[in-house]
């Protein structure tokens, strides 16, 4: 009874009880003081310029509280868009290859069938049946001028066979296989082929010199009427070569004091060192069906 009697307890225990209302009404009052802005920033625009200001000076702060966030993933943006940059040009590169090979085999399939045509065109002014037959292989030796086909004994190919392009004669079919075929050249030094100048009918004999470039016309007496310019043909004589197909144009005739023939230089007519398609010849032979015009 003492304690409670005495002026200190009851001064302390009464701020106590006189505390609790004062909170509760200042959280009532803030409440409804927020209410009363919220219902007046909607029903009017009387706060719109305090809510401006607000927002600038809040700005700063926003934007301050964003940097680290930016900054990272700035960073992780920089790297990432750098991987894929590299990666792509690294495909863009590849792509690239390829397609600079792919044109290039473009350029070679259009080349070749360019020469293809022209060796089909040829066969319209050949009353011979041929066979087109690709060529697989040429010798490496400088010494023989041969190259194999890729017909043989299957497709009617028999030894003596004249064999052509789309410019002129190109040698004889000299071995026969089941399914291939070796040709000598024209160019060879050990072939020899009859023919005729196509201007005036004088009959020779073109010889092969070892160069692809270049024939000759041995055994010529100074007094024959050929001069640069003449087409060479075959002739027919020897029954080997079928008649007037082109040997070669003569390049040169020069006269030496000392000697008792020409000497005749003739360039072939047939490119003898270029071409993969040629045709064989079949005069006076029945071609195979489905091989030959």
């Amino acid at each position: 009874m003492r304690g409670f009697g005495q002026r200190g307890g009851l001064t302390a225990i009464k701020p106590i009880f006189g505390k609790a209302p004062a909170a509760g009404a200042r959280l009532v009052l803030l409440v409804l003081i927020a209410l009363a802005l919220v219902i007046a920033d909607v029903k009017t625009s009387a706060l719109h310029g305090l809510r401006e200001a607000g927002a600038a000076i809040a700005s700063p702060f926003y934007w301050f509280s964003r940097q680290p966030g930016d900054l990272v993933g700035g960073i992780r943006t920089y790297f990432s868009s750098r991987e894929h940059l590299l990666l792509e040009n690294e495909r863009l590169h590849s792509d690239a290859r390829v397609l600079r090979g792919e044109l290039q085999q473009m350029v070679s399939l259009t080349a070749e069938n360019v020469r293809l045509k022209e060796l089909l065109s040829s066969t319209t002014v050949v009353e011979d049946s041929v066979l087109v037959a690709e060529t697989i292989s040429v010798s490496p030796s400088p010494l023989q001028h041969k190259i194999t086909i890729n017909k043989g004994e299957h497709d009617g190919v028999y030894i003596g066979q004249a064999v052509i392009d789309a410019y002129g004669l190109v040698g004889q079919v000299v071995e026969v296989h089941a399914k291939s075929a070796s040709v000598i050249q024209v160019s060879d030094a050990r072939h020899a082929i009859p023919v005729q100048v196509n201007r005036n009918g004088v009959r020779g004999i073109v010889e092969g010199t070892g160069r692809v470039d270049r024939l000759s016309l041995p055994n010529m007496v100074e007094t024959t009427d050929i001069k640069a310019g003449d087409l060479l043909v075959s002739s027919g004589l020897g029954q080997r070569f079928p008649v007037g197909y082109p040997v070669g144009v003569v390049e040169s005739v020069e006269s030496d004091p000392g000697e008792a023939f020409l000497r005749i230089v003739v360039r072939p007519s047939a490119k003898l060192d270029r071409g993969r398609y040629v045709l064989l010849v079949f005069a006076g032979e029945t071609a195979r069906a489905g091989g030959a015009r």
